[in-house]
């Protein structure tokens, strides 16, 4: 197992705020904020940080495949975490 990084500020910031409290989204994003963010290069550190200022109804959408988000790096990403949880 790899070792996380210490997290930064910002970090801390956005793994607060991957926090929903919805457990459809909870499915999703807790393993991917738990084994994948801090280990993410730059640019999808940024996108995740994306993903996340769209409203819990929006995401529950895109998990669900009932609608794509408009940002294509957000698109592979709500892609790469279902593809994390389902394999």
């Amino acid at each position: 197992m790899t070792t996380q990084p210490e997290p930064t500020i910002e970090q801390r910031r956005v793994i607060y705020q991957a926090r929903r409290g919805l457990k459809e989204l909870d499915f999703y994003i807790d393993p991917y904020v738990k084994q994948n963010y801090l280990l993410a290069d730059a640019d999808e550190q940024e996108t995740f940080a994306k993903l996340l200022t769209y409203e819990d109804p929006d995401l529950l959408n895109f998990f669900m495949n009932q609608d794509t988000p408009d940002n294509a790096k957000v698109a592979e990403l709500v892609a790469k975490l279902k593809q994390l949880q389902h394999g």
